[in-house]
């Protein structure tokens, strides 16, 4: 089984929190890492499914007593957002014995869940992102860059051996996804609008959003597609990631860009079913632009965040990292070893002043390029992250 870093975080917060909320998209792990962590507590544990009609009928006619009468256990609660008149009762279970580790709820990334469980458990519960496998997690486990940044973070999909196999996983996982996954989360849209709307975003990863132009190759309303985006945003299947300015007097573009969080998942809607296949390919540096963006911030402290650099002058940068109201780090993403830098990228770093900027290649190892710019790569830059604070420790 593939370690996951989030379990040391999920354990610390049980230790002080009456209830743990792991939240993330479906098929990341959430309900294997649940399991793990409640087999090595010390406190005995139930473990109730609420897709399971059994389990839902166990607690659905008088959820209190039924904690009262477990109150000395650790009671995981998977798919709760399929119960949200829980919120209420949790909240009473857990005012009436407060104690850590009563809970463990897991949830689909609804965007109801959180706004109701944040609503009601303010105070009670400490929430964990569980992410598709990162690609530090992948290197530990034996797998490849290549691998990984081909087949995304699944943990299914990224163990199958064969191509052919991972393939048939990400159709099917992608068809259960759109056609009921989604709608059962809340989101009110036909399956063949969602997963039009799906292919039509993954040629635009890496790019500006055009929300007029996506609304125009849909045929739908603007304010529809802004809903439907903030949706997928929410339940952790796209992240856009918006623009550094430091006041609003200068002319930086402030539309967001758009991301896949997970490389397998855009491969798919890309038609794309092998590594060689992903190189031959148009949109391999986007694809590799966002994979790194992802490895990279969902890795970053609580308190960094992340953001592109682009004026209407030409200056950019694929990632600057602000923390404590300063830019403090800059990474421009190559997919070449040998990389080049434009005039934008040196004038984005004299326009932001910051000292550690970093180019970020495929494998190219860890060198200074001159007095600016650093390069790195995915297995070095971590220590340099590391020692200018910015990663999340558990």
């Amino acid at each position: 089984m593939i370690e996951r870093s989030a379990k040391f975080h999920i354990e610390q917060s049980l230790d002080i929190f009456p209830a743990v909320g792991i939240v993330g998209a479906r098929q990341v792990g959430k309900t294997t890492l649940a399991k793990v962590i409640g087999q090595e507590s010390q406190k005995e544990v139930i473990y109730l499914d609420l897709e399971d009609f059994r389990d839902y009928q166990r607690i659905e006619v008088d959820p209190l007593l039924f904690f009262e009468q477990h109150q000395d256990k650790t009671i995981i609660i998977d798919e709760v957002q399929r119960m949200m008149t829980l919120f209420p009762m949790l909240r009473s279970a857990i005012d009436r014995y407060r104690v850590p580790a009563r809970f463990i709820l897991l949830g689909s990334a609804s965007p109801t869940f959180l706004a109701k469980s944040t609503e009601t458990l303010a105070g009670r519960i400490a929430y964990c992102e569980l992410t598709p496998v990162s690609f530090r997690e992948a290197v530990a486990f034996g797998k490849t860059l290549e691998q990984h940044w081909t087949k995304g973070g699944f943990p299914t999909a990224l163990l199958l051996p064969k191509d052919e196999q991972w393939r048939l996983w990400q159709s099917n996982f992608l068809k259960t996804y759109v056609d009921s996954d989604l709608r059962l989360l809340g989101l009110n849209a036909q399956p063949l609008t969602i997963s039009r709307l799906l292919r039509v975003l993954s040629t635009a990863n890496g790019k500006m959003v055009s929300y007029t132009d996506i609304a125009n190759v849909m045929d739908l309303a603007l304010p529809t597609v802004k809903n439907y985006l903030d949706f997928l945003e929410n339940s952790f299947i796209i992240r856009r990631l918006y623009p550094y300015f430091t006041n609003l007097g200068k002319r930086l573009v402030k539309t967001p860009k758009l991301y896949f969080r997970d490389s397998g998942m855009l491969h798919q809607l890309l038609n794309i079913g092998s590594y060689t296949q992903l190189l031959d390919h148009i949109e391999k540096g986007a694809s590799w632009e966002g994979y790194v963006i992802e490895q990279i911030t969902s890795q970053l402290h609580e308190s960094a965040i992340p953001y592109f650099y682009r004026t209407q002058h030409g200056a950019e940068l694929d990632l600057v990292i602000e923390m404590n109201n300063l830019i403090v780090a800059t990474i421009e993403i190559k997919l070449s070893d040998s990389p080049s830098l434009s005039k934008g990228n040196h004038q984005a770093v004299v326009d932001l002043k910051c000292a550690n900027n970093f180019i970020l290649t495929f494998s190219a190892g860890d060198y200074a390029l001159n007095s600016l710019w650093h390069v790195c790569d995915l297995n070095t830059i971590w220590k340099h992250l590391d020692k200018l604070g910015l990663l999340h420790h558990p």
